[in-house]
């Protein structure tokens, strides 16, 4: 067996986290103490076998959007069979005390732009599956202990999905739909939706990158690589945490 076939055998059962760009998946290959060579290809996502502080964990680059994230957790399942998920990486701050650099915990998901209330359904509720897609409770508990990022706020509550950017110019109509929503990004409750349906442990841990709708005063922009590093120390401390098989 090769040195990376070995590697993505030993991913098997192991936390799988998952980002959308490589950005969000460098820090996680940084702090590697071994990786496989090269990732392997997942239709258009990338698939790392890492082992980080002594253990396998599979680190895979989805790709932005619902379909991309959706696509390669469902592959991922079948070829690795992780038991826990994690979303990690940026996100935009939806609701208005939210600030650049802090870092949300989630505990339910929703999409931002599903909408059946025509037929009785809750706003971001698809026909057929729950109002909110629940964290695993035992991964909220052992992330809410993380200390919060430097100057900053460890949120912990709901986040929002969707297959648009949520702007200033159409931040209101999330806010008033969804106002006690965190945070936006558009991959995070297609992961969560996946792991309901197959009964896999399941949390986000993102930072905040822009502000959807900043207030006067709000700094409203931190870039890419500082926020991903964040969210990556916090889905590190969280791993530490878990027992090992």
């Amino acid at each position: 067996m090769s040195d990376d076939a070995a590697s993505f055998a030993a991913c098997v059962g192991a936390p799988a986290v998952f980002v959308a760009m490589p950005e969000e998946a460098a820090p996680f290959l940084d702090a590697a103490t071994a990786r496989c060579t090269a990732p392997q290809p997942i239709g258009t996502a990338e698939t790392y076998a890492l082992e980080l502080d002594g253990r396998p964990v599979l680190l895979v680059r989805t790709g932005i959007g619902l379909v991309n994230a959706a696509s390669a957790l469902s592959a991922m399942l079948e070829l690795f069979d992780p038991a826990v998920v994690v979303s990690a990486g940026s996100c935009g701050g939806l609701r208005s005390d939210v600030n650049v650099g802090d870092l949300v915990l989630g505990t339910g998901f929703r999409y931002t732009d599903a909408d059946a209330t025509a037929f009785g359904y809750a706003p971001g509720q698809v026909p057929g599956m729950p109002a909110s897609y629940p964290a695993s409770e035992e991964l909220v508990a052992a992330a809410s202990a993380l200390p919060a990022p430097e100057g900053r706020v460890l949120w912990r509550g709901e986040m929002l999905s969707g297959g648009s950017f949520v702007t200033a110019q159409n931040v209101g109509a999330a806010r008033e739909t969804f106002p006690a929503a965190l945070s936006t990004d558009m991959e995070t409750t297609a992961l969560a939706q996946v792991c309901h349906t197959r009964g896999r442990e399941f949390t986000a841990l993102r930072s905040v990158s822009d502000l959807c709708g900043p207030a006067a005063g709000q700094q409203f922009h931190m870039e890419l690589d500082v926020v991903a590093r964040t969210s990556a120390d916090a889905v590190l401390h969280l791993l530490r945490s878990l027992p090992t098989a």
